[in-house]
């Protein structure tokens, strides 16, 4: 039975780093830029205790709504009973990564610029709307002869 509640409970596989990459964190991770409206990813670092985020916000993705010099305010949405609320919290930047979750979409957005641009050019329409992947072609079979197919007789064993 457990009886200890702190806030750091159960989070001995959570909080756990990669094999060779135990430590400090580098330079690197202190001169990422995150600015105002980006979406970042909240990943605890077991490394560095303060301003760690409670356990429920490790692998939560969220919006910076302040930067101040060593924590970053993140909103993230949590689940309470039927709805969902934004939750402000501030999280020191070494429990913070830019998330790649809107790499597609910022994708795809230039893509059908270039298209639109094109076409605009050429004089046509573009047509940006994404299709999903059809079925196969049909494939006609032809053969001279002809086969019956039966089942096979029934042959007892023992």
């Amino acid at each position: 039975m457990v009886h200890s509640f702190g806030k750091r409970a159960r989070t001995r596989d959570k909080y756990s780093k990669a094999f060779r990459s135990k430590g400090n964190p580098s330079v690197s991770r202190y001169l990422q830029n995150i600015k105002k409206g980006e979406y970042v990813d909240i990943v605890c670092d077991a490394s560095v205790q303060k301003g760690m985020p409670f356990s429920y916000y490790h692998g939560k993705t969220g919006i910076v709504f302040n930067v101040t010099q060593h924590s970053v305010g993140v909103q993230v949405k949590k689940r309470v009973r039927n709805r969902e609320i934004w939750k402000r919290l501030h999280v020191r930047i070494e429990h913070v990564r830019k998330s790649r979750c809107q790499e597609d979409f910022l994708r795809r957005v230039k893509d059908n610029d270039k298209a639109h641009h094109e076409a605009k050019e050429r004089g046509e329409k573009a047509i940006t709307k994404r299709t999903p992947e059809q079925p196969g072609g049909g494939e006609k079979v032809i053969t001279d002869e002809v086969r019956v197919l039966e089942p096979l007789t029934f042959v007892e064993n023992y």
